[in-house]
């Protein structure tokens, strides 16, 4: 299976230091778009991915809702209990219904989150330093939950409760 790789920037690209003072959650809704096209783009790139012939809305159509829970999860107070992510459900089911595989399902979450960090990294001047670290664990522990609450809602009922007892 292909991975894909994000080459990372040369020094010449690389921003000035400076002290940002946006949050990650503003950038990252303020990059929606780009960060959905990036993550088309790289998804175009894996022949398992593109075998499943699908326009851009039933490809794309779920990252808004899925880059707005981490989002507010972004926002939430610290120590605050993260809700589950109803769009991570309904993406499981209708990917299962559309054909893919679980390890599909699994390959488009680790492009997400590969287009998280990348967003942040092309937008790392805007970022309040302070809060990136913390921010960056909190975006993966969310991506992760969603990946988990997908395969769930993914797998028929009768197998969840199968593997669960073993």
């Amino acid at each position: 299976m292909a991975r894909t790789i994000v080459p990372p920037m040369s020094d010449s690209e690389s921003p000035p230091d400076s002290a940002g003072t946006e949050s990650v959650a503003d950038i990252l809704e303020q990059e929606l778009d780009p960060t959905i096209h990036e993550w088309l783009g790289l998804v175009e790139k894996e022949p398992d991915l593109i075998g499943i012939p699908l326009n851009f809305e039933e490809r794309t159509g779920h990252l808004p809702r899925l880059l707005h829970d981490v989002i507010a999860r972004l926002r939430l107070d610290k120590g605050s209990k993260a809700p589950v992510s109803v769009a991570a459900s309904q993406h499981g089911r209708l990917r299962r219904k559309q054909g893919y595989s679980a390890a599909m399902v699994v390959d488009e979450s680790r492009i997400l989150q590969v287009c998280i960090f990348s967003t942040l990294h092309r937008n790392e001047q805007r970022v309040k330093f302070s809060r990136l670290l913390p921010d960056v664990v909190t975006i993966a522990d969310e991506v992760d939950a969603q990946l988990k609450q997908q395969i769930l809602c993914f797998l028929p009922a009768g197998e969840i409760e199968k593997k669960s007892r073993n």
